[in-house]
């Protein structure tokens, strides 16, 4: 077999390393994230907490029992979202100013059939769970080390006429696919290896005569 091409060889290994490290690395991510998860977990059953008012929704209040006095409702957002029985269908997020100044607060109160729907509710005293506001991810902020994430949202634990009350926060909404990904990443390397073994095999073989 001829000698290993040196230069090919140091990339080769420099790729399968940083492959193997981001694995590891993944498998880091998955200790964190279970940790989040059991601490979520718990906090489903701990006493009610003060409504935060800003973001990031820290790691002890996530999916605690509040409570939020809605003086008046500025407007109602939509999405699609999850009723408490499971099924599908479009949410509605009321926009409530709760003092003279501050940010207010957002409250999920469940899902109706049809969009744009007339809500008769003009504010009041709102008891559920607190969670983060649509469009981020508390969980990477914290993972990330990151001092600035998506607000809080209140899920209310009651129906209101017209609509199905929304589903309870679950942890089964929070993805975890970290050590999925580790196994990719472990595979890219083997399979990196696998074919720079079988290129210089076929190099190390003589040439065919003519």
């Amino acid at each position: 077999m001829k000698r290993l091409p040196v230069i090919s060889t140091l990339i080769v290994l420099i790729a399968v390393g940083i492959m193997v490290f981001l694995g590891f690395w993944q498998i880091d991510r998955l200790d964190q994230k279970n940790t989040l998860l059991a601490t979520y977990a718990a906090n489903l059953d701990r006493p009610a907490i003060a409504y935060p008012e800003l973001g990031p929704v820290a790691n002890e209040a996530m999916f605690r029992k509040s409570a939020v006095n809605c003086l008046s409702v500025t407007d109602w957002r939509g999405g699609s979202g999850t009723a408490a029985d499971g099924t599908k269908g479009f949410r509605y997020i009321a926009r409530c100013i709760t003092g003279a100044e501050g940010p207010g607060a957002l409250i999920n109160f469940g899902v109706g059939n049809r969009p744009n729907m007339e809500i008769d509710w003009q504010g009041g005293e709102v008891t559920g769970w607190i969670t983060q506001a649509p469009g981020g991810s508390a969980l990477q902020s914290s993972l990330d080390g990151e001092d600035s994430g998506p607000g809080p949202m209140l899920v209310s634990d009651r129906s209101m006429a017209g609509l199905k009350a929304p589903a309870r926060p679950s942890l089964d909404d929070i993805p975890n696919n970290h050590f999925a990904y580790a196994v990719q990443w472990f595979l890219f390397a083997l399979i990196a290896l696998i074919i720079y073994f079988l290129a210089v095999r076929a190099m190390g073989k003589p040439d065919s005569e003519a």
